[in-house]
């Protein structure tokens, strides 16, 4: 079969489901969901490089890998939430903020700017660093990673009745939890970090629509 990078976002995808599916299944299948976790993360850097290597890159493709992102964001996050391990509050700021910026882009992308290169959406060095660079685009993923896969471990080595950790001192159990909620909130405040540029430039895609839209007569006005 002829890899594409939008066939590695669906597998990525699919690779991301199956791990969530595996948590609270037992220590060992958590430890195995750890695994897929970093798979999917690998399969994010791998759909890209596909790309570019190839020169496979499309509108369509960058929308895709952009949906990929979101949809293993959101499962994880709510999964955790669900399970208590993370606040409620950090899945929603996720929904809200992919929400946001992709009903900006979607404008940005009827207007005819799109992914990267000289009809990217962001226009602004600063823009184009926070959201574009490989740095920001590899050190976001790393957290991400680093954050679904301690939660994993955190999962199997200290909770449920096959914990493998299960007779540590409630001060390392302390210790453990603390790590994660500094971790989680670290890649939420970058995540809202990144969302920054896309907010600030595609704000305009936003006020020229709806100007179109003020300017627009009414059926009824064209026929006075």
């Amino acid at each position: 079969m002829r890899w594409t990078p939008n066939k590695v976002t669906l597998l990525r995808v699919a690779v991301g489901f199956g791990a969530v599916c595996l948590f609270g299944r037992g220590a060992w299948a958590n430890l195995t969901a750890v695994g897929l976790t970093v798979a999917a993360i690998a399969l994010d850097a791998l759909d890209g490089h596909i790309a570019r290597k190839k020169k496979m890159a499309t509108p369509v493709g960058a929308q895709l890998d952009i949906l990929g992102d979101r949809m293993i964001e959101n499962v994880y996050f709510t999964y955790f939430a669900v399970v208590g391990m993370v606040s409620l509050w950090l899945p929603v700021l996720f929904f809200a903020r992919g929400a946001a910026t992709d009903f900006l882009r979607g404008l940005a992308m009827k207007a005819g700017h799109s992914g990267w290169g000289a009809n990217a959406m962001l226009r602004t060095w600063w823009g184009q660093a926070l959201v574009a660079s490989r740095w920001s685009r590899g050190l976001y993923a790393a957290m991400k990673c680093l954050c679904f896969c301690y939660l994993g471990l955190e999962l199997a080595l200290t909770r449920g009745p096959v914990a493998l950790l299960g007779e540590l001192a409630a001060d390392a159990h302390a210790t453990i939890r603390v790590g994660a909620l500094v971790l989680t909130w670290m890649t939420a405040a970058f995540c809202l970090l990144r969302g920054l540029p896309v907010l600030a430039e595609g704000w305009k895609y936003f006020a020229s629509n709806a100007g179109l839209a003020r300017g627009a007569k009414s059926p009824a006005q064209e026929a006075a």
